[in-house]
């Protein structure tokens, strides 16, 4: 990506922290916020990635840091904010992107892979929201985007512990979002549910699938989208940058989907 310019951004001065940005919709999300103006920590579990992404971001001329963070952590979480804080004074911005998908049938799922699922894609949402709420009430209010999913709406086979997770993400935003209006935090909280999208965490379904197969499942997942076709990170990320800006200043409890049709059907 290019380095600053000299327009100013849709974000520009704005300070977010973006939680799984090594890769996928966070890396986008992290990049298109650059461009935007926005100075932003990369955390992710994956500390090689996210050190070489911030670094290559420095280097073009973005300010940009990463620190490491387990979302079930919320030592690790105080810790981020109070870094992101200690840096540039306050937190205007969050997004909630970490998150693991897998799929295991109802009988064959053990109550670890049930927790750890629940445990990072909403313990880890809950975590990061209440953080960054406590942090950013006391410094003018901020925005919140937490990633959801199509599958926060729907059910499928064997994606139980994922669909409870992200349909929990779903109606958390809502209600904290009430609650930090009812309360005056000015704190803005909206979910954004992206339909497939062609991150490492949706294409590595694929290596688990005999060649002979692939090609054909891969086609499959295409058409249960209306448009034919996979989502792009950049997509999603251009949603979250609208939600992040003061252009959706009147926007919090809302639920965005992005989904190439999927639940049109």
């Amino acid at each position: 990506m290019s380095g600053n310019s000299n327009s100013a951004g849709r974000i520009d001065g704005k300070i977010a922290l973006v939680t799984g940005g090594a890769s996928g919709i966070g890396r986008a999300t992290v990049e298109r916020f650059l461009r935007e103006g926005a100075k932003v920590a990369i955390t992710d579990i994956e500390q090689d990635k996210g050190e070489k992404l911030a670094a290559e971001l420095a280097r073009e001329g973005h300010e940009v840091f990463y620190q490491s963070l387990d979302v079930v952590n919320p030592e690790e979480w105080r810790k981020v904010v109070d870094a992101v804080v200690a840096r540039w004074g306050r937190l205007d911005i969050l997004v909630n992107s970490a998150g693991i998908g897998r799929a295991k049938g109802l009988l064959d799922m053990s109550y670890d892979f049930w927790r750890q699922t629940i445990a990072i894609n909403l313990d880890g949402t809950f975590l990061g929201t209440q953080a960054a709420v406590s942090s950013m009430k006391d410094t003018g209010g901020g925005a919140i985007v937490n990633i959801s999913s199509v599958l926060g709406f729907v059910g499928l086979p064997n994606i139980s512990a994922y669909a409870a997770s992200k349909g929990g993400v779903r109606l958390f935003t809502k209600a904290a979002a009430i609650e930090c209006a009812e309360k005056g935090y000015n704190v803005r909280v909206n979910s954004v549910h992206p339909g497939y999208i062609e991150t490492p965490m949706v294409m590595r379904r694929f290596d688990k699938i005999i060649e002979s197969e692939r090609e054909a499942e891969e086609t499959r997942l295409k058409q249960s989208h209306p448009l034919g076709r996979l989502g792009k990170p950049e997509e999603i990320a251009s949603m979250i940058l609208y939600l992040a800006s003061d252009e959706a200043a009147f926007v919090t409890g809302a639920e965005f989907v992005a989904d190439g049709g999927y639940l049109a059907r």
